[in-house]
């Protein structure tokens, strides 16, 4: 297993709390969103066969912006002031759980230094390639025209993915599964996951039916944003049914 998926795997035991941070704010979109969302798929176990419903030109529109994006993301969350802001960010947040602040502030505290190593390691080209969104890490990171409507395909499987109650129990297990790891911390993360879990999914879902997040990472112009009379959930079938 490669450093970058191994990577992916820590990020599930790290504290819900930073997950809830870069949902519920919009101060992180424009350079951490796509990471995210990429992230976020990788939890579904996307595979070669979901993949080859894209177009092949499609493909490498997909990779490129992946790279693109997720390079931006790394080079993002590997400053030192960045980091700072995120630990701050993370500790303010564990004020809004009073029954949990405690635990939650002692897992900030044990995790942060880890998940900031972590990313130092990993190699954009490569994260892609082990989300089945290159089939190199060798693609080039130039963006082609049509990145735009990869971008929005890519939004409209995650919005039909956060809407299935079976991807989301699948999700659930995933991170309950995570908490294993955490030593003499697991039960504590555990509780955190059955507690806010679901509310995390449900700001997930509406995070990406309210937020342009494709004109906020340059992906697409203002003008090709998703119609305000078009409804982005009847889209998804689709997607679904390709």
């Amino acid at each position: 297993m490669s450093r970058a998926l191994s990577w992916c795997f820590a990020l599930t035991d790290t504290p819900l709390t930073f997950v809830f941070e870069v949902i519920a704010t919009g101060t992180m979109v424009g350079r951490v969103g796509l990471l995210f969302l990429i992230l976020l798929g990788a939890s579904w176990a996307c595979d070669a066969r979901e993949l080859a419903t894209f177009e092949l030109n499609r493909k490498s529109d997909v990779c490129a912006l992946c790279e693109k994006y997720a390079t931006e993301a790394l080079d993002y969350l590997n400053d030192i002031e960045t980091q700072r802001e995120v630990i701050d960010a993370l500790h303010n947040t564990c004020y809004h759980v009073p029954s949990l602040k405690d635990q939650c502030i002692e897992l900030v505290d044990s995790y942060a230094s880890h998940f900031f190593s972590e990313i130092a390691s990993v190699v954009p080209g490569e994260l892609c390639k082990q989300f089945h969104l290159c089939k190199s890490a060798n693609v080039s990171s130039q963006v082609q025209g049509n990145t735009c409507d990869s971008c929005k395909d890519t939004v409209l499987v995650l919005l039909a993915k956060l809407s299935d109650p079976d991807t989301k129990l699948e999700i659930m297990e995933a991170l309950l599964k995570g908490c294993n790891s955490m030593d003499k911390l697991a039960k504590k993360c555990k509780r955190m996951v059955i507690e806010y879990g679901p509310l995390i999914l449900i700001k997930a879902e509406k995070f990406l039916k309210t937020t342009d997040i494709c004109t906020a990472l340059h992906a697409c112009p203002a003008s090709t944003a998703f119609s305000k009379d078009t409804s982005v959930m009847e889209e998804v079938p689709l997607i679904s049914d390709s």
